[in-house]
């Protein structure tokens, strides 16, 4: 509990609450969804071969195929209808590029996202030094809102392919048995793509929340004319600034037996207090 406290009083949380630091959280988030509705997705599809001699169908034909959809690799045996005779048969399709395309971005993403906010958090200090921490901060913000474009463009242009070739009635055209118009072939159940399906609208929702967060990365840089944004600070911390610069502008204090002088700041004012009721402060010649 003690080390909790310790890190919650050396960083600044309230970084989380202004927009830079909130979208940098969410993009963290959703790029977690974004690679792991995708990255960990696995699906199948059954069809089944009945041939005019009941001994040789196969009414169970299972095809099993996950991330990264390398489906030129994938085989699966059927029976050819010609005794006990089987083929064996392969997927058509090669999509694995746009899918770890997909995934690397989503998963760089959450990596800088995480980083970043941890300098938010526990380096403020040293980001906005030089505006160099800015700087750096809004190019990566736009280059990976392009990155965040284009594979999610090509992910979803990848699965409607992916999708083309895992049809049950697309892959028994494969089946030389089912060219036989004597043989009955059909299909039992196709793969569920709500899974990819929601990698899409996430990898389109990460580029929202990055493009969007240009505008509030940019405010920091000093190219904005309003100069680099300040984020809240707590009470404690305003209380130490005041202390500080009460100290630095403070020259000294000298304690005599008859009154006290005491000299602020660059004007030289002074103030005399003796015992009794009279005060007066003016400037000080010497």
């Amino acid at each position: 509990m003690e080390t909790a406290n310790q890190i919650v009083s050396v960083g600044t949380f309230q970084v989380l609450k202004v927009p830079l630091g909130f979208i940098r959280l969410l993009e963290w988030l959703f790029a977690i969804f974004a690679f792991a509705t995708c990255g960990g997705y696995s699906g199948q599809l059954r069809v089944s071969v009945d041939c005019v001699n009941k001994t040789d169908s196969n009414l169970s034909i299972n095809i099993n195929f996950a991330y990264p959809f390398r489906l030129n690799q994938i085989y699966f045996d059927v029976p050819k209808c010609e005794g006990r005779s089987e083929e064996r048969l392969f997927l058509v399709g090669d999509f694995s590029s746009s899918a770890e395309f997909f995934v690397t971005i989503a998963v760089f993403a959450f990596l800088y996202s995480l980083l970043a906010t941890v300098i938010y958090i526990f380096f403020q200090n040293k980001y906005r030094e030089n505006n160099r921490g800015p700087f750096i901060d809004f190019i990566v913000t736009v280059v990976f809102s392009f990155m965040w474009l284009v594979s999610s463009s090509a992910w979803a242009k990848g699965l409607s392919d992916v999708k083309v070739a895992t049809d049950p009635d697309e892959v028994i055209l494969l089946m030389s048995a089912c060219k036989v118009q004597a043989n009955k072939c059909s299909s039992a159940y196709g793969p569920i793509w709500s899974g990819l399906n929601t990698s899409v609208v996430f990898g389109y929702l990460n580029f929202v929340l990055w493009a969007g967060n240009i505008w509030f990365v940019f405010k920091e840089t000093g190219w904005h004319k309003g100069g680099a944004a300040h984020y809240p600070s707590s009470a404690p911390e305003k209380q130490a600034t005041a202390f500080n610069q009460q100290q630095s502008y403070s020259q000294g204090t000298f304690d005599q037996s008859g009154g006290g002088f005491s000299a602020t700041g660059d004007f030289g004012q002074s103030e005399y207090s003796q015992v009794g009721t009279y005060t007066s402060s003016g400037p000080t010649s010497y």
